[in-house]
C-alpha cells in the first residue's frame, strides 16, 4: 500500500484514482478549483465529467497543496500539458530529492517545444520522472474496462515502482527506457486524431482514415527518430496502440473537434462546443515549429498547422496532400 497523489481532478484525475483505491493505495486527489473539490466530496462523483462514475470514500479531494502532497510515496501529474510547468513549480517546495513524479499529461509545450519529462526536470532536475502513456479513454478506465499502458523512464527502478503501484487485472502496464518516444507518441497522435476528425467531418471515409493514420504514424515516427527515440517504440502502445483509439473513437476530444472543424467552425469555436481541453491544437503548433527548425518532413502536420492557424480550407488542404510529388513508400513506415 503506497500513498498516492493525484494532481488535477478532471476526468483522467477522477478514473486514475478509482483504480489507484481499488488497488489497495491511499489516494489523496488535488484541485485548485474549490467548487470541483466540492462536489466530488458531497457527490463522490464528477457530474460534469464522468457522470454515474462514483468515486470510493476513502479518496481524500482538496485544494490544499500541502495536504495532498504530505508524505505522499508517488506524485501523479493529470493536468493539461500546457499547465505541467505552472502546477510543478507549485508543488516542487513540497518534493524531496529522489521523488517519484508520474505524468499522464500528453503533449509539447507550446513556447518551447519541450515534452513533459524535460519540462519537469527543468524546474526539479533532482527527481525521478516517469512518462505514462498509451491507448485510454477515462469513461473506460473508470468503469475498469480492461487496458493496457505504459510507463517509460530513464530510470528502470521509478518505471518498475509505478508499474507496481498502478498494475491491476483491469489495467496492465508495461515498462519501456524510451522516454522520448513514448512521450511523443502520446503528443502526436492528437495531431492525427484531429485530423482523422477533420477527415469525418468533411465526409470522407474509412479508406481517406486509414491512409492519414498510416501516413500519420510515419511523421510520427520521422520526428522521434530526428529527436532520439527508437522507431519501434511507435509501433508499440504509445504509438499505434494510442492513435488507433484517439482516432476512431467519440471519446477523444481531439477527434470530435475535428469534426467541428471539418464541418465549418473555428477552432476556438470547436474548443468551446466540445468543453474540454484539446491538447492536439498547441501540439500542433509547437510540432510545425520544431519540425521546420530541425527541418523533419511532417506534410499532414503543415498543413494541420494551416488550417488550425492561418485558416486554410480543410478541404484544400486535403488536395494539398493528395497532389504532393509522387514518392515511394520506404521499407517500414517512414
Amino acid at each position: 500500500m503506497k500513498n498516492v497523489t493525484i494532481i488535477g481532478a478532471g476526468s483522467m484525475g477522477t478514473a486514475l484514482s478509482i483504480l489507484l483505491s481499488g488497488n489497495g493505495h491511499i489516494v489523496k486527489m488535488w484541485s485548485p478549483f474549490e467548487a470541483e473539490i466540492k462536489i466530488l466530496n458531497e457527490t463522490r462523483e464528477h457530474k460534469d465529467k464522468l457522470p454515474g462514475v462514483k468515486i470510493d470514500e476513502n479518496v481524500t479531494c482538496t485544494t490544499d497543496l500541502e495536504e495532498a502532497l504530505f508524505g505522499t510515496d508517488l506524485v501523479t501529474l493529470v493536468v493539461p500539458s500546457q499547465t505541467v510547468r505552472e502546477n510543478i513549480r507549485n508543488i516542487k517546495k513540497y518534493l524531496v530529492k529522489g521523488q517519484i513524479v508520474t505524468c499522464f499529461s500528453k503533449g509539447l509545450e507550446e513556447a518551447t517545444g519541450l515534452r513533459m519529462s524535460q519540462v519537469v526536470l527543468q524546474e526539479v532536475p533532482d527527481i525521478k520522472f516517469v512518462a505514462m502513456s498509451g491507448p485510454c479513454h477515462a469513461e473506460e478506465l473508470a468503469k475498469l474496462t480492461p487496458t493496457a499502458y505504459v510507463a517509460a523512464s530513464q530510470s528502470l527502478e521509478a518505471a518498475s515502482y509505478v508499474q507496481d503501484i498502478f498494475m491491476s487485472p483491469k489495467f496492465r502496464v508495461y515498462t519501456n527506457d524510451d522516454i522520448i518516444g513514448v512521450e511523443l507518441g502520446g503528443a502526436l497522435k492528437n495531431i492525427i486524431a484531429l485530423c482523422a476528425g477533420i477527415s469525418d467531418g468533411l465526409g470522407f471515409g474509412d479508406n481517406t482514415k486509414a491512409a492519414l493514420m498510416t501516413r500519420g504514424l510515419a511523421e510520427m515516427t520521422r520526428m522521434g527518430i530526428a529527436l532520439g527515440a527508437c522507431s519501434h517504440t511507435f509501433l508499440g502502445l504509445a504509438g499505434i496502440g494510442d492513435l488507433i483509439v484517439t482516432c476512431t473513437s467519440m471519446h477523444s476530444r481531439n477527434r470530435r473537434a475535428g469534426i467541428l472543424i471539418g464541418q465549418g467552425l473555428s477552432p476556438d469555436e470547436a474548443i468551446n462546443k466540445v468543453k474540454m481541453v484539446v491538447e492536439g491544437i498547441k501540439t500542433t503548433k509547437a510540432a510545425y515549429s520544431l519540425a521546420r527548425k530541425l527541418d523533419i518532413e511532417m506534410p499532414i502536420t503543415f498543413e494541420a498547422h494551416e488550417v488550425l492557424f492561418n485558416n486554410k480550407n480543410p478541404k484544400e488542404a486535403v488536395d494539398d496532400l493528395m497532389t504532393r510529388d509522387k514518392t515511394y513508400e520506404l521499407r517500414g513506415i517512414i
